[in-house]
């Protein structure tokens, strides 16, 4: 079992808890429950942030890593999948585990001072000891750093981008130690195919997005780091997308308010933490994710549309939780998507340009992508 242990697991499923206080957990449970009857299981917990995968050919293969099974799927999201079963209806997976729909906080102070008890003690909660700080100049990053004020904060794009930029000023305002992974078109030609065979993703954007966290883990294991935090999931619960903030009047989402619009946003990171992390590791570290800890996630699943944007400001009680922890240019500060912000998604479209796949042509990126993959 893979993020905490399967007795929590177990006890977790007989209370019908989605968020039993850990940063996510899958794996092989053999405890005895009388949620799940008899016989071994696998189980991922309900947001999906540790991926598991099991064949659909051998009833009793399953793994962390897709490549090692024949034909791998991904075990659903709170769900659990019987091993070994003979009888093929009780062999496929059921969900055991949904996202709460908690009420909002009774008032605006109280709901400050529960995401920022959560916030702040989760990053602070993370073990320094091999790990380095993926590091965009962002509030999300630069929070996740406070935890770990000497571990190493790593940037990577190309030169001139916006997140080498951010680094470099939210850095010097908080004095902290930054190392710059600068990209080649040449990194972009060698990471893809290898990107692909991690993940099993040949679609633009997963590989555009993929392409900067591959590149920076690999520069951060070569340093001789074990592990690398992150600051995934606070744009997905606290409302840092422009088509939350502009809903119900945006295409892209289908909720009336603010706030079912960012559940929907919720709903997506399972598919999100399992290519992350598949991305991570392949270039040989941890993800730590303390922001996707249960803790936060329960404290911002009860936040008022209002506390997560006005429309014009966005994560609005993740930025009053940086007030007075990080510097103010820093605490204010945007941030522009990974692929957007590190220059990752422009350049690897003006090569599979320059290769001939045009913009003219269906799914051009795309593929390009195939066409390396397929080398």
């Amino acid at each position: 079992m893979r993020g905490t242990t399967p007795e929590r697991v177990a006890a977790a499923l007989e209370r019908n808890d989605p968020l039993p206080g850990t940063a996510g957990f899958a794996g092989r449970l053999d405890v005895e429950s009388s949620a799940l009857g008899d016989g071994p299981c696998l189980v991922r917990d309900v947001l999906g942030r540790q991926p598991i995968f099991f064949s659909e050919h051998d009833p009793s293969a399953w793994g962390f890593d897709p490549t090692e099974l024949e034909d791998p799927r991904p075990l659903p999201a709170g769900h659990v999948q019987r091993l070994g079963a003979d009888d093929a209806a009780e062999s496929g997976s059921q969900r055991v585990w949904t996202l709460p729909n908690p009420p909002e906080f009774d008032d605006d102070e109280t709901a400050l001072d529960a995401v920022g008890d959560a916030v702040l003690g989760r990053v602070r909660a993370v073990d320094p000891a091999d790990t380095a700080v993926a590091f965009s100049g962002g509030v999300d990053s630069a929070l996740v750093a406070v935890g770990m004020p000497d571990a190493p904060c790593y940037v990577a794009g190309f030169e001139g981008s916006h997140d080498i930029e951010a680094a470099r000023d939210a850095a010097e305002a908080m004095g902290r130690d930054l190392r710059v992974v600068k990209f080649a078109h040449d990194d972009l030609t060698r990471a893809v195919p290898e990107i692909v065979a991690a993940t099993g993703r040949t679609n633009a954007m997963d590989v555009q997005i993929a392409l900067p966290l591959y590149l920076v883990a690999e520069r951060v294991a070569a340093d001789g780091y074990e592990r690398l935090a992150v600051g995934q999931g606070a744009d997905e619960l606290f409302g840092g997308y422009a088509k939350v903030a502009n809903a119900p009047d945006d295409h892209r989402v289908d909720a009336e308010t603010v706030r079912g619009a960012t559940r929907e946003m919720v709903a997506t990171l399972p598919a999100q933490l399992e290519r992350d992390a598949l991305t991570l590791r392949a270039a040989g570290v941890e993800p730590v994710a303390p922001l996707l800890h249960d803790d936060v996630v329960a404290a911002a699943l009860r936040l008022p549309g209002r506390l997560l944007t006005d429309g014009e400001e966005r994560k609005i009680a993740l930025r009053r939780t940086a007030d007075g922890v990080l510097p103010d240019a820093v605490a204010a500060a945007d941030k522009k998507a990974v692929q957007y912000g590190s220059l990752a998604a422009r350049e690897l479209d003006r090569l599979a340009r320059r290769s001939g796949f045009k913009r003219r042509m269906d799914d051009h990126v795309g593929q390009y992508v195939r066409s390396l993959a397929d080398r």
